[in-house]
């Protein structure tokens, strides 16, 4: 997946093109998230959370990008009560490469960590009731397609690879939109999948 991306890059770095029109890499966005993992045995757990998430343009074809979404959900067994919440801050650089007025080639780089915490309170046992913490670092290489059907929306498309020296390495696939009011604010929404987990977003861009 790596060699692939480089090649990518390779191949469009003679061209120098700034960003399809109307497609803007300097923005912010805020809103809700929702997890849903398919695992029979863990009875297929969700939650649901908020998210940031910004890019800034530092080159005509470059941008820095990061985010933090967190999730959680409370179980209560009679008078014990259990609340897991999975947090995810992300930092990347990506790179964008104009095929027509309006459709980009995109690629991009990025570090992210899963901290996974569960709360147990009520139960009795003070030897259970606590607070029990866990993370795994990774890294993120995907590629896509980014474009305006129409002067008020956008659409993107990407996938890529998910891996690290902390858990098994997987596939991810996003598909996301937007819905311009004006030229800086805009209503987002986007679906990404990574194996049996699916987080879906929806949330206010404002581009710059």
């Amino acid at each position: 997946m790596r060699t692939l991306i480089a090649a990518a890059l390779l191949a469009a770095m003679p061209f120098t093109a700034a960003a399809a029109d109307g497609l803007s890499y300097t923005y912010v966005e805020a809103g809700w998230n929702k997890v849903e993992i398919n695992d029979d045995w863990l009875g297929d757990p969700d939650g649901d959370g908020g998210y940031l998430r910004g890019s800034f343009a530092i080159a005509d074809n470059v941008h820095l990008f990061g985010g933090y979404s967190v999730a959680s959900k409370t179980y209560r067994y009679d008078d014990a009560r259990v609340k897991y919440e999975v947090a995810q801050p992300e930092f990347g650089i990506g790179y964008h490469q104009a095929f027509t007025d309006r459709l980009d080639f995109t690629a991009d780089l990025a570090w992210l960590r899963l901290n996974a915490e569960a709360k147990i309170s009520g139960t009795g046992d003070a030897d259970l009731d606590g607070t029990y913490k866990d993370h795994v670092n990774g890294g993120r290489a995907t590629v896509g397609l980014r474009g305006k059907p129409s002067a008020r929306t956008e659409l993107w498309v990407k996938g890529g690879y998910i891996d690290g020296s902390d858990f098994e390495g997987s596939f991810a696939g996003y598909l996301g939109g937007q819905v311009s009011f004006n030229r800086t604010w805009g209503l987002v929404g986007e679906v990404e999948v990574i194996e049996d987990t699916t987080r879906y977003s929806l949330g206010v861009r404002a581009s710059f």
